[in-house]
């Protein structure tokens, strides 16, 4: 069995052997971390940085979580609205007024979160590097028309969410995304968790290491619009950058520690980010059916998908989050080597979601 390191409550132990196994079987370097109301159960990591497997995973190794991303986002924009600083319930014109462009006056917040505001993607054809230029992304959305009617079609907002809600964020607070959330979310929290990554962590950074093989309904989708291959987590450019619907930087530990704030009832490790009503906020239904793009069934809430009384979302590879506001549990899944083996991820971080939840059994 793999060798882990880190700190493992008995009563979780099918997670750690959950992790072992993978390690063992598809896996180069990972982490897991569970948090059972505002306590760490488990902090775990094992396996390599990289893909000659010269460099150990270490405690405060940090790698590319892609689309996990956007429960960072969500979270920021729960909060804001907790505040009353953002009315999810608005136009997002309100905020933008330059978005009302082309038809998009009825376009509200909780569209953007629900994916369902008719801008999955860009409609004219955008180059991988312009995704570095924020201003030139989201002039391109405010101009474009939605491709449906806003609230009834459920189209994954891929890349496009992040620079919707960056947007906003940035016009009703005078911060980007990415620095509220360190300002506001990751620092009080003391979370290692990155939207827009400082020369300073590259050192810590697990490469990440593109899938062998492709689903085929994957390779269906295309490359996107704009392209975004899988080894350009690994450029300078990108951890740079700002795009917050793909590219945060952190680990298990860190996800799990931001994203627990929603199953304490809003307050975590003695900082309070939102009232109890605030965090409920994330359950409310905004659609349910075929997504267009995944051609998938999901329910999605405000910014994440929901099942009863969970919500969770995961990135493209195979790292995932997921929050059960009833147990009061979180559990985060990160790794380094991508598997692509379905539009929904693969098995990885499921067998520890299931293995956490035998912990409370």
């Amino acid at each position: 069995m793999a060798e882990t390191r880190g700190t493992c409550d008995e009563r979780f132990e099918a997670v750690h052997d959950a992790l072992a196994a993978s390690l063992d079987d598809q896996d180069v370097g990972a982490s897991v971390a569970v948090y059972l109301d505002d306590e760490a159960v488990v902090d775990i990591w094992g396996g390599y940085a990289d893909a000659e497997r010269t460099r150990p995973w270490e405690r405060d190794t940090i790698t590319c979580v892609w689309s996990t991303t956007k429960t960072m986002t969500a979270l920021c924009a729960l909060i804001l609205a907790d505040r009353g600083e953002i009315d999810l319930d608005a136009p997002v014109a309100t905020y933008w007024p330059e978005f009302a462009a082309a038809g998009k006056e009825r376009v509200l917040l909780r569209h953007v979160l629900g994916h369902t505001s008719g801008l999955s993607t860009w409609h004219e054809p955008v180059p991988t590097e312009q995704l570095y230029d924020w201003s030139a992304m989201t002039t391109l959305l405010a101009e474009q028309a939605p491709s449906s009617e806003p609230g009834m079609a459920g189209a994954y907002h891929a890349a496009t969410q992040g620079y919707l809600l960056g947007e906003v964020v940035r016009r009703a607070t005078g911060r980007s995304l990415g620095t509220f959330f360190a300002e506001e979310v990751a620092g009080p929290l003391g979370a290692d968790f990155h939207i827009g990554l400082s020369a300073e962590h590259d050192h810590r950074v697990a490469p990440m290491i593109p899938p062998d093989t492709r689903a085929p309904e994957i390779v269906a989708l295309g490359p996107g619009n704009p392209p975004i291959p899988p080894e350009i987590a690994n450029a300078e450019a990108w951890r740079r950058a700002e795009i917050p619907s793909a590219n945060g930087f952190g680990n298990a530990r860190s996800v799990a520690a931001v994203q627990s704030v929603l199953a304490c009832g809003g307050r975590a490790r003695g900082v309070q980010l939102l009232s109890e009503a605030g965090c409920e906020r994330v359950l409310e239904e905004q659609f349910f059916g075929e997504d267009e793009i995944l051609g998938a069934r999901i329910r999605y809430g405000m910014g994440y998908s929901v099942r009863g009384r969970t919500c969770s979302w995961g990135g493209r590879g195979g790292s995932i989050v997921i929050v059960d506001l009833d147990t009061h549990l979180t559990v985060a899944y990160v790794m380094n080597r991508m598997l692509e083996q379905g539009p929904l991820g693969d098995d990885r971080g499921l067998a520890v979601v299931m293995a956490a939840y035998d912990g409370l059994m």
